[in-house]
């Protein structure tokens, strides 16, 4: 079986973190905006896939971030 991977918010492209409005420890709900990324010159917010804790918060505002690269991980 491969990996769960649906806890781990991954970077759809490569573009810069413009605004983060949960931490580390934050309860969140499926729908939740987390963070916005700016690719494209277009504002993508990534939203909690579903009700948990926010676990692991790896950017801040202002960073540059790549393809792949882990964004958030939600616990339930």
């Amino acid at each position: 079986l491969p990996p769960d991977t649906s806890k781990y918010l991954l970077c759809p492209m490569p573009g810069l973190i413009v605004d983060v409005l949960v931490q580390e420890g934050d309860r969140v709900e499926a729908g939740d905006k987390l963070l916005v990324l700016e690719a494209m010159k277009t504002q993508q917010p990534t939203t909690a896939p579903f009700d948990g804790t926010v676990v692991k918060l790896p950017v801040k505002k202002g960073d540059q971030v790549t393809e792949g690269q882990l964004l958030v991980k939600v616990e339930p």
